[in-house]
Formats: structure tokens, C-alpha cells, sequence
């Protein structure tokens, strides 16, 4: 695999992750269950290195499924998929916008078994990967790099305007990026400053509930030296339900000197502001979801939620030669977040009213300063092909919590008919606890290519991270805790021809019991969580560029959960276990020369295999039990039609599977499956008008739900929305 040529289109030439000019773009949700098919990949490189020129293809050739370009995410060395021995699935930034995915996390979750369970609580942006939950095991990042999670709330990027692409590395990726991501790791890669004749778009889009947005992007070569990067986003509505108004803006700016053809420096600043809807969804009205509180809004009057979020980076790469290659990053991060709701809603049946509780009000300031400096050196090792990779990581997070704990309010109104009323709190609001967290990290990686056909890929990581938390209000509660942990990856790889390639791997992984720089005194007895994955697949690229298609088979262990003692209840040990197993398939197919297919299918097995809870006063074990909020079904299909040379249709379906609402599974939440779809129109070169509708049939599900299954989070109901891209 290590000297296999690139696969060659019909006229010969080598095949990039190209940006479908014609597929991609067509309006009206494009949709790409494998996402990673349906490729608009302009700039193809590392996160934090140069980019590559885009390539331009015509609509018969569609990019099949990108598995012959490399990906970052699954590899510091920069592997394509079909060298890599693991899942990875790469979502292009002109096929998400193609689609109508405004958010990163409607985009992410078009990927192979990845599903939302969005809150406010969390950002909106949590997901679900492979029977793992949230923010401590489905990772995030951006260009490359983690923002910690404060007490498990991530809120940049949102945005997909500025998306160059989304790549999506499925399974345990704790050895890439240190704890967490036992599930999988999702990583936004803004577009670059690129080389080239300067090139400006600009998007205006209106729909239903006063949905409205206004995007420019412009980027190109200033000179022979410098080349830039901008692009602005501004979107607003006004919700489906009551009081549902949002607001989004986020700024992104990147200036590139390249000193010398050895040598780039890139400066990138990305900002994010966002107001986002002040809803926790609706109670269900005597177990059921009723149809008058559909668009009802059971949060006080004068509630709010706002984010802000900034990202500052100066990117280094220096290529002496072509077998070496060095990168470094330095980063500023910092995130501000606050807010005051009341957030949980229970009817009670005698009364007929609904109690809102959980009048709380929270605020995040957080800052991360770090860098990340990595070398890789191509060499030969006993006559053998080798590539070899050694980096260092370290950052500083300073993160402090206010809040009017421990959230007295309370207050009754009519399901139906009701003043939202005003928060009112008996506590304070003010500082409560600051932590400072130091982290530091080595890695490794190597590719051994013993021939044209087998490779073995390894990877090393040993993090230390040292947390001290200062209890603002009471100093004997302050604490220290300093956890060290090695995570490692094995692979190998047989590639019978450059068209395709089989896998397995072995792989290690450690997850933080909640947020690492939010530990509490509670959590200071014991270590993280540990995993271990083991994994199989299958990666096809088909002839004359027709499409693609992957398979992937995997089981995953966690440990060291919290658990009941089962001879003393009343002790938490670390003795709990959960696991999942699950195979996933992915597919990209042209039908014809106009009409293509894709579709991606996810079907696991998660369950609690030790884990104890204490339940009025007896201990219960959960074993056999699925986790709450793990869907173990998951699908997309996409169609999309150009049916005339400048005119597209689409059409396609997402599927999720039933969740349990406890760990005692008393109770599911239905499957649902929302199908979306939409018409383009290349009127000139320059302009390209869409219509799009989602939910087409007007389905009510929840995207996720709490307070014991008995609070539903609505998605949002049939809605249609016209936009306008000009390029120019």
C-alpha cells in the first residue's frame, strides 16, 4: 500500500476527493449517507497544512466514496482511507451546504452511524457513535484541534458555511487526540487560504418561520506570497414553537505567507456568537405527546442562552526535503457561555398542571492556550518502505463556573394556556468553583509497507494531565488530581490492488468519567474509564469511477465505570463494564450516467454487561440493559436525479432507531424516519436558485428527550426554504 498508485479516472488521471461542481451543489438536499461519497473536497490536506488546488470533474464523474486521498483525522501521517485500518468517512463542505445542512451537527449526523441527542445543556451538539454518548466519548474538534469540554458543553464550530469538510473517524481515537472519543471523534476543517485567482460567493436563503440567512466567502492569492481566507455567516429564525427566536453569527479569517516553497505560515481567526432557541422541548401529557403543546414554549419569559466562542491559530509547516515534513500549531481558545431557564417540565395527571422545575442559572468562561508540534520522516527500514511520525502536545485550560446552585425554583402553570412568567431564584448567582488544568502529551505513529499489497500501521500516546479545582466558596473542597494514561492502535492492512483494501485492528482508548477539567471531589478516587476495540472492514473503490463502497465490523469493552458495590450498596466502585458490537456498511453508486444512490446502514448490539444502580434504597443490576439514548439501528438513503443539464432533484431518508429512556429500560422512544428533499436550477454560471423541504411528511419525533423520557425535544416540523448562490 505504501507505493500503490493513486486509482485513475477514464482519461488517466489520478482521482481526487474532487468538489462536484455539478452533484455536489445540487441544491435540494444532496444527500450522502456515506458522505463521504458524494465528495466536494476542495483543499484536500492536513488540517494545519498547505491546501491542495481543487479539482474540477464533470457530473458524470461523481467522486465515489474518497477513499484514495488523505484523510488527517485518521491518520497524523496523512493515510488515505484504503491505507488506513480504520473507519473513516469524509463529508465535503460543498455537498453539506448542497444538502441544506446549516449546522454541523444535522451534516455529522448524515455520516455512517453517527446520531444526535442535541440539548442546550450540552450546546446542541452532542452525539452518539457506535453504543457511546456525548461529548466525553464522540469527540469534537476543529482544524484539527480539541476544545476540553467544560462540564460537558461544547458549542464551536455550529456553523457549516465555512466547511471545507467534515471527517469522521468512527471508533476508538483516544490514541489521535488523549481521552475521550471511545466512540468516534468528528473533526470540521475550515477552507483555506488557497493559490489562485481570487473567488468571492455570496448565499442568501429565506423559509418557513421567518428562517432567513445571509453568507459571503471569499479567498485567493494576494500576491506571490500571500493568499487569504474569509467568510461570514449570519443566520436567524423565528422557531417553530413559541418564543423560538435564534440568532447565529460566525466569522472566519486566515492569512497564509508562504516565505518560501518549504516553508508556510498560516494566521486563522474563527468566531462564533450564537443566541439559540430557549427550548427544552415539551412534557408529555399523560404519556403521550399531545397535540397542543406541539409549538409550545414552557420556558420563562426572560430566559436566556447565549455562546460565544473564539479560535485563534498560527500554523507552521516546514518541507526541507520530500522525506520530511514538520508541523506545528499554536493555538488560543476561549469560550464564554451562559445561561438562565427553567429546563425540566413534569405534568401531573391529578392536578392536570405542569410543574417547571430546574430554574437554573449557569456560566462558562474558558480559555485553552496550547501547541502541537509533530515531524514525519519517510525512510527505509531493513530495505522496507517506512514512515514514521513524532509529536508533542501541551496545553494550559483555565475554565471557571458560576451558577445560582443548587436551583430552587419552581412553579406551576396550565399545559395549555399560560404566562411564561419571569426567573426567579432564592440563590445568587455567582462564582463557585475555577479549575486549572495542565496536559501534556507524546505520540507516535508508523507505517510499515513490507510490500505492495501488506502494511502495519501503529500508533503510541501517553498523556499526563494534572487538574487543580478551587471551590470559590468553600476552601476545604478544594482538590488536585493527576491522571496519566497510554492509549496505543494496531493495525494491518491487505491491499490485493490500489482499488481496494481489507483491514483489522486492535486498539486502546480511555474515556473521562464526565468532563476532565470539570472533575469534582467526588470522581478524585478514581481513574478514567479504559476501552478497548477490535475491528475488521472492507474499503472498494469501483471501476471507471462509478462509486464506492465499505463494510466495517466492530466490538468495543468500556470499564472502570462507577458502580455500586454489590455486598455494600452504599459504595461506588469502579468495577462497572459496558460494551457494543455492530457492523456498518456504506455505499455510493451511480445507476445511471444522471441518477446516483447512496446509502449507509448501522446495526449494534450496546449493552450494560456489569453496572449496578441503588434504587429506594435496593440495589439493581443493570446488566443486559442498553444504555440510555443509543439508537441500535441507524440508516440513510439519498437519490439524487440530474434530469436536465441544469436541473437536479433530490430525495432521502434518515432513519433512527428506538431509545431507551433509563438504564432500567422501562421505557423506549419510538424509531423515526424523516425524509427530505429538494430541486436546483443553474440558471447561469454564476447563480444557482434551490428549493428545499424538510420533513416532508410532517413527522413529530424527538431528537432527544430528558427528564426521564417525559420531556420531549421536537425536530422541527415540514418546513421549506429558497436560497440563492452566487458565485462570482
Amino acid at each position: 500500500m505504501g507505493h500503490a498508485s493513486p486509482a485513475r479516472d477514464r482519461t488517466g488521471a489520478p482521482l481526487r476527493w474532487t468538489r462536484l461542481s455539478g452533484l455536489s451543489l445540487g441544491l435540494g438536499l444532496v444527500f450522502g449517507p456515506s458522505a463521504v461519497f458524494a465528495q466536494s473536497s476542495g483543499e484536500a490536506a492536513s488540517s494545519n497544512s498547505q491546501s491542495l488546488k481543487p479539482v474540477q470533474v464533470e457530473a458524470e464523474r461523481h467522486a465515489p466514496l474518497a477513499i484514495d486521498e488523505p484523510s488527517y483525522t485518521g491518520s497524523r501521517l496523512g493515510l488515505t482511507p484504503l491505507e488506513t485500518p480504520a473507519s473513516i468517512e469524509v463529508l465535503t463542505g460543498d455537498t453539506i451546504r448542497a444538502r441544506g445542512d446549516v449546522s454541523v451537527i444535522d451534516a455529522a449526523t448524515r455520516a455512517t452511524g453517527i446520531t444526535g441527542t442535541p440539548g442546550p445543556g450540552n450546546g446542541g451538539t452532542a452525539m452518539v457513535a457506535r453504543g457511546f454518548s456525548g461529548h466525553g466519548s464522540v469527540m469534537q474538534l476543529f482544524d484539527g484541534t480539541r476544545l476540553y469540554a467544560g462540564a460537558g458543553t461544547v458549542t464551536f464550530p455550529f456553523d457549516t458555511w465555512s466547511v471545507d469538510r467534515i471527517e469522521v473517524l468512527r471508533g476508538a481515537a483516544s490514541v489521535m487526540y488523549g481521552e475521550g472519543a471511545i466512540g468516534g471523534a468528528i473533526n470540521v476543517v475550515p477552507k483555506k487560504p488557497t493559490r489562485g485567482p481570487i473567488q468571492n460567493e455570496a448565499l442568501v436563503s429565506m423559509g418557513s418561520d421567518a428562517t432567513r440567512q445571509v453568507a459571503f466567502g471569499s479567498g485567493g492569492a494576494i500576491n506571490d506570497k500571500l493568499s487569504y481566507r474569509f467568510d461570514i455567516s449570519h443566520r436567524q429564525t423565528d422557531g417553530f414553537m413559541q418564543r423560538g427566536q435564534a440568532e447565529s453569527l460566525a466569522v472566519g479569517a486566515a492569512v497564509r505567507l508562504d516565505v518560501s516553497p518549504q516553508l508556510q505560515f498560516t494566521l486563522s481567526h474563527d468566531e462564533g456568537r450564537q443566541s439559540p432557541q430557549r427550548y427544552f422541548g415539551v412534557p408529555l401529557i399523560d404519556g403521550r405527546l399531545s397535540s397542543q403543546t406541539l409549538r409550545q414554549n414552557y420556558n420563562v419569559d426572560d430566559s436566556e442562552i447565549k455562546y460565544r466562542d473564539k479560535w485563534t491559530r498560527l500554523d507552521a509547516q516546514w518541507t526541507p526535503n520530500s522525506a520530511v515534513t514538520v508541523r506545528n500549531q499554536l493555538y488560543r481558545l476561549e469560550s464564554k457561555r451562559h445561561w438562565r431557564d427553567s429546563e425540566t417540565y413534569t405534568y401531573n395527571a391529578t392536578t392536570r398542571r405542569v410543574t417547571r422545575g430546574d430554574y437554573l442559572e449557569i456560566g462558562h468562561d474558558q480559555e485553552q492556550i496550547g501547541n502541537r508540534t509533530d515531524a514525519t520522516f519517510k525512510h527505509s527500514l531493513f530495505g522496507l518502505a517506512n514512515q514514521v511520525l513524532v509529536g508533542f502536545d501541551a496545553n494550559h485550560i483555565n475554565f471557571l463556573n458560576s451558577s445560582d446552585t443548587p436551583y430552587g425554583g419552581r412553579s406551576v402553570v396550565d399545559p395549555f394556556n399560560f404566562n411564561p412568567g419571569y426567573y426567579v431564584s432564592p440563590v445568587a448567582y455567582t462564582q463557585r468553583y475555577r479549575t486549572k488544568t495542565d496536559t501534556y502529551a507524546f505520540f507516535t505513529e508508523d507505517k510499515l509497507a513490507f510490500n505492495e499489497q501488506w502494511s502495519v500501521v501503529g500508533s503510541l500516546r501517553w498523556d499526563h494531565a494534572k487538574v487543580a479545582r478551587t471551590d470559590l466558596q468553600n476552601a476545604a473542597n478544594n482538590l488536585g488530581k493527576t491522571f496519566e494514561y497510554a492509549t496505543g492502535r494496531l493495525g494491518v492492512v491487505y491491499a490485493p490492488d490500489v482499488s481496494q483494501s481489507f483491514y483489522a485492528q486492535v486498539a486502546r482508548a480511555a474515556d473521562p468519567l464526565t468532563s476532565l477539567i470539570s472533575t469534582s471531589a467526588t470522581q478524585v478516587p478514581f481513574e478514567l474509564s479504559t476501552g478497548r476495540q477490535v475491528e475488521v472492514g472492507y474499503k472498494r473503490q469501483l471501476a471507471d469511477n462509478r462509486g464506492a463502497w465499505t463494510v466495517a465490523a466492530y466490538r468495543i469493552e468500556k470499564t472502570k465505570l462507577l458502580s455500586r458495590d454489590a455486598t455494600d450498596p452504599t459504595i461506588t466502585q469502579q468495577i462497572g463494564k459496558q460494551s457494543s458490537e455492530g457492523i456498518e456498511a456504506t455505499l455510493d453508486l451511480a445507476l445511471t450516467s444522471t441518477l446516483r444512490l447512496e446509502a449507509n446502514v448501522a446495526k449494534l448490539r450496546a449493552r450494560y454487561d456489569d453496572f449496578n444502580e441503588v434504587v429506594s434504597g435496593r440495589l439493581v443490576s443493570r446488566a443486559g440493559n442498553t444504555p440510555t439514548g443509543v439508537p441500535e439501528e441507524a440508516a440513510n438513503l439519498w437519490l439524487n436525479w440530474r434530469f436536465l443539464p441544469q436541473w437536479e432533484a433530490d430525495f432521502g431518508v434518515r432513519y433512527v432507531g428506538p431509545r431507551q429512556v433509563d438504564s432500567a429500560n422501562s421505557r423506549k422512544i419510538g424509531s423515526y424516519t424523516a425524509a427530505d428533499a429538494g430541486v436546483s436550477w443553474q440558471a447561469n454560471p454564476s447563480l444557482k436558485l434551490a428549493l428545499r423541504a424538510y420533513n416532508l411528511a410532517d413527522r413529530r419525533y424527538a431528537v432527544s428527550f430528558s427528564n426521564g423520557g417525559n420531556q420531549w425535544l421536537l425536530g422541527r416540523p415540514r418546513s421549506f426554504e429558497l436560497s440563492a448562490l452566487v458565485n462570482f
